[in-house]
């Protein structure tokens, strides 16, 4: 551990020698992990995003409450006479950061972009039949049929300069899984309150107020050091030290501590965002498993006897002291869809377990690989050892296989994994962005992170009526139907919907953000 925070004092004194003290306009940003890219339409992750949002800007933006606010759209409404028509009015004299002026032009750009068949963010749009501008500050985008709800997909994709693009040869997105590169990886052009000043990948990043930004109140915050530290222990002790300010991650086992520490307060809040385990569907055997004729995953009666195994409530008190709520869907509160009866999740019974392995043909158990990220989600890989622990008693035996999210990623999206941990939060606040990646069949833009490759054509022909539904009872009724099929077929093991805690200096208010993507625009400082 000393070991660790002399490393994290050498990485911070560069800054501490400018600043001296961190004044009052400097932010020291510490969480667990970095942006996996800053190509604003390669991943659809949520710390990507985070970072992306002070340097690029979206059409539209989300309030703490759930409500579409202006950002780089001042207003939008579908067309007169044409149901299938969304017209955006754009914000006029917006510039980018090398000062080159933001105009419908970009909007299409960014939006054909995001669409593209390397895009993570596709399936957000995969409703759009075409993007055209009609003049400098207004943008059409036709739908495939009327889509009254396509603005909610709108608050994760981000504008970029299309001059600046094709000067830089990222006209087409970076396609992460594959391990490729581009210059929109490291370096940036947006129109954000802040501009990116120098990047150390997983080390350390630095961006800086954007003077000729939009907003009328500018941000308090003029610097931030953006700091990843992956060490739990090492980023609560750097915040005790006074060598970060805030720290976005904070271990449940610190909250109480930390919160009782002079100088330091801590904030929590619900998240909208589920964690949730994952399988392989399908007759081919598993990769990691001793079975070697069959998939138990694929047996009903197996995802059965893991449900029944797994305890939520002790997963609460034991591993996250308290710091979550047991769900026994793939979907948190926050969103439409969710009901108290979905929610539901049956009481453990080690007996039935065993019952349904054995009837399943499987009454010694079997072997299986769990793939789990270590630095992404509350208490992640301590939530996925207490898994495998509850699974072994009813004769599953799992190796834990553990990694940071930058390497865990890429496993789901080209699903070479048999059994995995992952998060999910929902943006959109509806629940066909649940359903279109992580329920539909992998094809085209639809299952980006269906990890296990669950398949069900009538559920896919339901999920795509949702894009362009007008009628929004039946609509609704839908949604219900889809998600009783998605929790009686057990497509997903979800666990719980997480909490969020940010601790930082007593000087600093920073509330919660129910999508944990805080903005350094909102923070404020004592006097």
């Amino acid at each position: 551990m000393t070991r660790q925070i002399l490393s994290l004092s050498a990485m911070l004194l560069s800054s501490t020698l400018i600043v001296s003290q961190a004044s009052a306009e400097t932010i020291r940003w510490a969480r667990a992990s970095d942006a996996l890219t800053l190509d604003p339409h390669s991943q659809n992750q949520g710390v990507t995003h985070n970072f992306a949002h002070h340097v690029y800007e979206t059409l539209m933006d989300r309030d703490a409450e759930g409500t579409l606010t202006p950002r780089l759209a001042t207003s939008w409404a579908i067309k007169d006479g044409a149901p299938d028509t969304w017209v955006f009015t754009l914000r006029e004299g917006v510039t980018f950061h090398d000062g080159a002026a933001f105009t419908a032009e970009d909007v299409v750009f960014s939006l054909d972009r995001a669409r593209s068949e390397k895009s993570n963010m596709r399936q957000l749009h995969v409703d759009v039949a075409e993007v055209t501008a009609v003049d400098d500050y207004t943008v059409e985008v036709r739908m495939t049929g009327p889509s009254p709800l396509y603005p909610n997909n709108l608050t994760n994709t981000f504008m970029m300069d299309k001059d600046w693009s094709e000067a830089n040869n990222v006209v087409e997105v970076q396609d992460y899984a594959a391990g490729e590169d581009n210059f929109a990886v490291r370096n940036t052009n947006g129109t954000g309150p802040y501009i990116l000043q120098s990047r150390e990948v997983d080390v350390r990043s630095v961006l800086t107020v954007n003077d000729n930004h939009w907003a009328e109140t500018k941000p308090e915050v003029t610097e931030i050091i953006y700091l990843p530290i992956s060490d739990a222990a090492t980023r609560v002790a750097a915040l005790l030290s006074g060598e970060v300010d805030v720290v976005q991650d904070v271990p449940v086992q610190d909250i109480e501590r930390l919160s009782g520490t002079d100088g330091i307060k801590v904030e929590t809040g619900a998240e909208n965002r589920v964690i949730y385990f994952g399988y392989k569907f399908g007759d081919a055997p598993l990769a990691s498993s001793n079975i070697t004729d069959s998939n138990p995953f694929n047996h009903p009666a197996v995802r059965e006897a893991m449900e029944l195994a797994i305890d939520r409530d002790a997963i609460k008190a034991v591993v996250m002291r308290g710091q979550s709520f047991p769900t026994g869907i793939p979907n948190p509160p926050f969103v439409a869809g969710w009901t108290p009866e979905l929610d539901a999740y049956p009481a453990v019974d080690l007996d039935r377990a065993k019952a349904l392995l054995a009837e399943a043909g499987y009454p010694d158990g079997f072997s299986v690989t769990l793939d789990t990220p270590n630095n992404r989600y509350v208490n992640d890989e301590a939530i996925s050892q207490a898994v495998v622990g509850m699974l072994g008693r009813i004769g599953i035996n799992v190796t834990l296989a553990s990694r940071p999210v930058a390497q865990h990623s890429p496993l789901v999206t080209s699903n070479e994994t048999d059994f995995y941990m992952l998060g999910w939060g929902v943006p959109t606040f509806d629940s066909a962005y649940v359903f279109n990646d992580l329920v539909h069949s992998k094809e085209g833009s639809y299952g980006a992170y269906n990890g296990g490759l669950y398949s069900n054509p009538a559920l896919d022909a339901m999920i795509k009526s949702l894009g362009t539904e007008t009628d929004l009872e039946a609509r609704a009724a839908t949604v219900a139907e889809i998600w009783e099929v998605v929790k009686a077929d057990r497509v997903l093991l979800p666990i719980h919907n997480q909490v969020l805690a940010y601790a930082m200096n007593d000087r600093i208010t920073l509330p919660v953000h129910p999508e944990n993507q805080p903005l350094m625009t909102s923070v404020t400082f004592a006097d």
